[in-house]
């Protein structure tokens, strides 16, 4: 061996030495993430820049799967007889969202994506939806028409006890700040009880107030980064945190990602790239996650086949909480809990209570406004300090022109005291057993109905799937409000229901929710050919979209 050769050796040798621990912790990135496309924000981008827009005619429509013309007729037979209905019932309301879309891009959007894209043209075009409501009581919704609903969308996550009860928060709490106004810069009173009181509830220092759940958890990274010096969050496939950058790295968000790793939950990997890493600030945990890990929100628009699952291991999930914890402390990463959606549902502590783990930061939203909009941010003091006294031109900047707006404030204080009156403890107390034993209820009746669905819930969170493979689930959401029971655009990806349904109440809704899904498939939604898998459904979908994009 000569020398030049062997000197060359010696230097590839040298330089593999060198950049060898920065190659392994990046194979440990890599594995850490989920293999689908959830796990995988740029190359998502990539393959949703890819999907052609096209529709289905309407034979097509009807006939997807290459059913026979007898269950097609069914199909065509019935889709006409539940659009003439749900479109005569609820004329004003239909007709009123038909002139309003035009200027409410919301509207727009929701519109678009409640079915998968390939059927909405013409769902749309013969089966209109209203989105204009009137009145609120009970459990109940009434739409310009006087029709009444169950109430099923849980106004987002907002609706955790019941429509009177907010009602009651707003009306009380703006009679409480009507002398003060809509002053800002100064506070209400109110805005220190709320503060001894969230800090009993969640067992921190200090908190800050916003005007919504995504700017809370973006407070909360901002807060992880200013006092680690580190860069980069780490977020859970599938888990939404709020619209911005950060936190919604694949499609939805024009930017590509930044400083964000989006690793698979409830996974040994995942715990390794926490262990081995630097750079790493905080990690964001959705509680709401446990119901699907490293899936995204369940929305009917992706409903292309019946392959959407869910189910909630409690004690996987808390052993997973714990090891995490763990981790973060060993490691100096800050913890956060984003409570925005399940704050205060799981129980008055939380998420922390439920399962018996701490945060260094938590974020509230949604009901803690009491009905109005409100983003919290509760902290270890070490981590909620926005500034240096050493270094007084290195500051956390956060702040917001309606931060801690009296009204707001007066609604939150008559919510915090209602937790502890004798209706709320009563919701609370058992809540956990009873859901749980509600969905158990529906489902044996959707088994002995012989219909191809079943639910899984978190608490009052459900979420619906089906259990033979269609191209056809999502009409289920049209049949449901047939039925009157409303659900938001997501369709039968989430139900979520307040805490003030008696059993009566949720026996109506269960007998309805039967007599929906019956009669999607008397009118033939649910044939499917023998041998046909989700598998095949999506290779089919897949070969339509190639043939659409070349």
């Amino acid at each position: 061996m000569n020398e030049p050769f062997s000197l060359s050796l010696l230097a590839a040798a040298a330089a593999l030495a060198l950049a060898w621990p920065r190659l392994s912790r990046r194979l440990a990135l890599s594995r850490a993430k989920h293999p689908s496309l959830t796990g995988h924000a740029r190359m998502a981008k990539r393959v949703a820049a890819q999907v052609p827009g096209y529709a289905y005619d309407e034979a097509r429509f009807f006939s997807a799967d290459a059913a026979p013309a007898e269950v097609v007729a069914r199909r065509r037979a019935g889709f006409a007889r539940l659009a003439g209905q749900l479109n005569t019932r609820h004329a004003k309301s239909i007709a009123l969202t038909h002139s309003a879309r035009e200027g409410i891009s919301d509207l727009q959007f929701t519109g678009a994506y409640r079915v998968p894209f390939q059927f909405g043209p013409y769902l749309r075009q013969h089966l209109g939806l209203g989105s204009f409501v009137q009145r609120t009581d009970g459990v109940m919704v009434t739409d310009l028409d006087g029709q009444r609903f169950y109430d099923l969308t849980g106004s987002y996550g907002v609706n955790v006890f019941g429509h009177d009860f907010y009602k009651a928060c707003i009306a009380q709490g703006s009679a409480r700040a009507a002398e003060l106004g809509p002053l800002l810069g100064n506070y209400h009173p109110a805005v220190a009880w709320n503060v001894e009181q969230l800090k009993r509830i969640s067992g921190l220092d200090e908190v800050s107030f916003h005007m919504s759940g995504t700017e809370a958890v973006m407070q909360a990274v901002r807060l992880a980064r200013y006092h680690t010096r580190r860069k980069y969050l780490v977020r859970f496939s599938g888990a939404y945190h709020g619209w911005w950058e950060d936190v919604q790295p694949g499609p939805g968000n024009p930017l590509p990602p930044g400083r964000t790793y989006t690793l698979k939950e409830m996974d040994e990997r995942t715990l390794k790239v926490l262990r081995q890493r630097q750079d790493i600030a905080c990690v964001l945990v959705n509680p709401l996650q446990a119901l699907h890990p490293n899936a995204a929100a369940p929305g009917d628009s992706a409903l292309i086949d019946s392959a959407r699952r869910a189910h909630f291991d409690r004690q996987a999930y808390t052993a997973w909480l714990q090891q995490l914890r763990q981790v973060c402390t060993e490691r100096g990463i800050v913890l956060i809990f984003d409570e925005v959606f399940v704050g205060f549902r799981l129980g008055i502590g939380g998420a922390q209570e439920y399962f018996g783990v701490r945060a260094d930061l938590l974020t509230y939203g949604k009901t803690l406004g009491g009905g109005l909009p409100v983003g919290v941010v509760c902290g270890k003091a070490a981590l909620m300090k926005r500034f240096r006294e050493q270094r007084p031109a290195d500051i956390c900047f956060a702040r917001g022109t309606f931060n801690a707006h009296p009204y707001v404030m007066g609604a939150m204080q008559v919510f915090l005291e209602r937790l502890h009156s004798e209706p709320v403890r009563a919701m609370l107390q058992g809540a956990d057993a009873r859901w749980s034993d509600r969905a158990e209820q529906l489902n044996l009746r959707l088994r002995q109905a012989g219909v191809p669905v079943q639910v899984a819930n978190l608490g009052s969170i459900w979420t619906v799937f089906y259990t033979q493979p269609s191209r056809y689930n999502w009409m289920l959401q049209f049949y449901l409000r047939e039925q009157a029971l409303l659900l938001s655009w997501v369709g039968t990806g989430r139900l979520i229901f307040s805490l003030d349904y008696s059993q009566a109440e949720f026996d109506a809704v269960c007998q309805r929710f039967v007599a929906a899904a019956q009669a999607m498939q008397a009118d033939g939604w649910w044939w499917h050919e023998a041998g046909l898998t989700n598998r095949k459904i999506r290779r089919g979908v897949l070969r339509e979209m190639l043939r659409q994009r070349f």
